[in-house]
């Protein structure tokens, strides 16, 4: 009864709107009348008792398929598949080099392994973590950033400032020298017992640090911990590939990275960013957003879309792929492969109104960048020199989608859109500059910096 109770008095018995804030039943009263329960009502409710709502949202004058004609399109070959993983940022940056490589030597096609790099990507996560609660050692349990630690011990999740430390760091090689097994396809039972024995480690680090352990002990100790780690990933996704035979020649992952690809990954690209709810024209810095504990933070500029807008045909027009993450579910048909405003209709349905604008949905935890994908086409008007709408290159598989991609309108990059990674050369210099101010440093916590999966 006690859970029932205000002081001493039962909410059945609050006059309506009483200070103590439940809903009395005259306020059960006035609250129903939400719900007419007339012919209509009776109908909606009908129907989605036994239909999604999306089935039932969907807007019948915007049922034709979009116009797939682009004026200006990447050259890309095949469709690559992150299965049940949230592996997508890594599909992305290499989809990205891939592009690159099939153009530069006229190839019919080729992938690179994730496998290989998400092997690191795990480890060095893992030492992230481990380092991460040595370093914090001396704060409470209960501090934020000791309870974020636990709380994110590993993620399949990350961004594109992690291919790149991953790449400079460990090479790259082709998806054959290493291929995908059924638990890179599958990551989350691997994830959870990784995740689980992380934190049980984390804890014994705490406990030994408590107990007077010097620096060099507990260094000793996350190395043990680690080899158990290196272990299970081991038995998971085979160990990493140390050389490898190509077109007839032998190369080490490195040795292979340079001759075909080659790129200063740490300093060709720019990360742009379109968050609303922080001033434009200023630099970021997320804390301990990163793959590898030597490796970079994430760091972007802020910028208006229109912006970004520029720099995105400059690349396409280019015949330069990008990494791009959006929040994907968003209006999203999934057989057309369309992501358009105009899709569904909820607000006709449900007969209330959805009236937030990106930078509320944003400060209201109703939107973020959800998945990467690779931006390879625009479609600008003639008259107006205006994007008309874009196609990414996704990593759901080639049955997913228009021929293993998403169309969106211009409409809806605007209001979804919010990362893009861009070459130096495509970046205006104003842009640049922007990179010589001090960044301001954001906790690692920020619900708009969830890893994209």
């Amino acid at each position: 009864m006690a859970a029932f109770l205000a002081g001493t008095v039962s909410y059945a018995q609050q006059p309506a709107g009483s200070p103590e804030g439940g809903i009395s039943a005259e306020m059960l009263v006035e609250i129903s009348k939400g719900y007419a329960g007339d012919a209509k009502d009776k109908a909606i409710k009908n129907a989605l008792a036994g239909t999604s709502i999306a089935t039932l949202a969907i807007n019948s004058e915007n049922a034709a398929m979009i116009d797939t004609h682009f004026s200006d399109r990447v050259k890309t070959k095949g469709i690559t598949d992150q299965q049940s993983s949230g592996r997508c940022w890594l599909f992305t940056g290499l989809n990205v080099l891939r592009a690159k490589m099939i153009d530069k030597y006229d190839l019919p096609g080729m992938e690179f392994s994730q496998n290989y790099l998400f092997f690191y990507d795990q480890l060095e996560k893992a030492n992230l973590f481990l380092q991460g609660i040595i370093d914090t050692k001396d704060l409470p349990f209960d501090d934020r950033k000791v309870d974020w630690l636990f709380s994110n011990p590993l993620s399949d999740g990350g961004q594109f400032t992690g291919v790149s430390n991953l790449i400079i760091k460990y090479g790259l090689v082709p998806s054959d020298a290493m291929p995908e097994t059924y638990q890179s396809n599958n990551t989350s039972n691997m994830a959870t017992l990784i995740k689980l024995k992380l934190r049980e480690d984390g804890l014994d680090l705490r406990a030994a640090a408590a107990e007077g352990a010097s620096d060099k002990k507990l260094q000793k100790m996350k190395i043990e911990q680690l080899s158990e780690v290196y272990r299970m990933l081991a038995l998971c996704l085979g160990e990493p590939v140390k050389e490898f035979e190509y077109e007839g020649k032998t190369y080490t992952p490195k040795s292979f990275y340079n001759e075909f690809i080659g790129e200063d990954l740490e300093n060709n690209y720019v990360m742009i960013m379109n968050d609303p709810c922080r001033e434009y024209g200023k630099v970021y810095e997320i804390d301990y957003d990163r793959h590898v504990y030597d490796g970079h933070n994430w760091l972007y500029v802020n910028l208006p879309v229109e912006r970004i807008k520029e720099m995105a045909v400059a690349s396409i027009k280019d015949n330069t792929a990008m990494y791009f993450s959006c929040d994907v579910a968003k209006f999203l048909d999934r057989k057309k492969g369309v992501m358009d405003l105009a899709n569904f209709d909820y607000e006709s349905l449900m007969g209330v109104t959805f009236g937030m604008d990106k930078k509320e949905r944003v400060q209201t935890h109703a939107s973020g960048s959800s998945h990467a994908m690779t931006l390879i086409a625009v479609d600008v008007c003639e008259e107006t020199g205006e994007p008309v709408k874009w196609m990414v290159e996704n990593s759901w598989g080639p049955a997913s989608g228009y021929q293993g991609c998403l169309i969106m309108t211009d409409e809806w990059f605007d209001e979804y859109m919010f990362r893009l990674v861009v070459e130096k050369k495509y970046v205006p210099a104003d842009v640049l500059e922007m990179l010589n101010q001090k960044p301001e440093l954001l906790p690692a916590w920020d619900p708009m910096f969830a890893p994209e999966q």
